[in-house]
Order: structure tokens, then sequence, then C-alpha cells
């Protein structure tokens, strides 16, 4: 399930590609993104990153999710979370207590999205799914 997380420099090619400049904070906020290795907020970014204002933070993680380059989820409370896309199409689980995000692929799921275009009226054009969990290491922790 694990794959090799996008690299900065695909990160950064493909915003110079959509035509947006490359500051030096945007590097920064990549290079977090990429230290983070699982499931983060904007504020996890923002409060590692001194020199960079919440603004530009949020703007970046915007233009990420447009160019695919980062998924972006809401918790049952509804906070956004965030975490580098690594796989084209797919869904999340998600741990309730720690955060900790993976990507999956579930062929029962994509033969039952299949089968809702003969139900549903109007054409397909996306979905998503988040699975909340709680993951094994909060599982088999002494607290969980």
């Amino acid at each position: 399930m694990t794959s090799t997380p996008t690299s900065q420099f695909d990160a950064i090619a493909t915003l110079e590609d959509a035509g947006l400049r490359i500051t030096g904070q945007r590097r920064q906020v990549v290079a977090a993104i990429e230290r983070k290795g699982g499931g983060f907020t904007a504020e996890d970014i923002a409060a590692e990153l001194e020199g960079v204002g919440r603004a530009t933070v949020y703007r970046t993680l915007k233009l990420l999710v447009e160019a695919d380059l980062i998924c972006k989820l809401a918790l049952p409370d509804g906070t956004p979370m965030y975490s580098a896309s690594r796989v084209e199409h797919h869904h999340h689980s998600v741990c309730t207590s720690c955060g900790a995000i993976e990507e999956f692929r579930d062929t029962t799921v994509e033969r039952v999205l299949r089968s809702l275009t003969r139900e549903i009226e109007g054409e397909i054009v996306g979905h998503r799914m988040e699975v909340f969990i709680r993951c094994r290491k909060c599982l088999d922790s002494p607290s969980g």
C-alpha cells in the first residue's frame, strides 16, 4: 500500500508547469509536507515554518490540492486534514486517535460505484471515501 512519496522536485515542477511562481516559502511548505509522511493539518505546517505566514501555507495547500499532489480530508468533527497523494485513484482510512492517514484501493468499492451509474440519473463525476478507524498502533498502545 505504501509507495514512494511525490518528491519535492515533482511537486515544484508541477506547480511551475501550471504557471505558478515558485517562491522560497512555497518550497518550504512542500518540504514540510514531505517530512510529515502521514496526515497533517495546515496548522501543523504553519507551526513548523516560523518564517512562512499562515495565509501562504493555506494558499499553497490549496494549490497542491488542486494539482492533485495532496489530498484534503475532513475528520468527523469537520477538521480539515491533508496527506501527500501517492496513488492515482484511492480512498483513505483516517485514525481518529492519532490522525494517521493511509491510502487504499478496493475493487469492491469500485464495483459499487460502477453499479451506481445505473441507479443514478446523470453522470458521476467524482467521489470520496474516508473510513474512520483506530489504527493498530493506537489499539496496541497502553493508553488505547
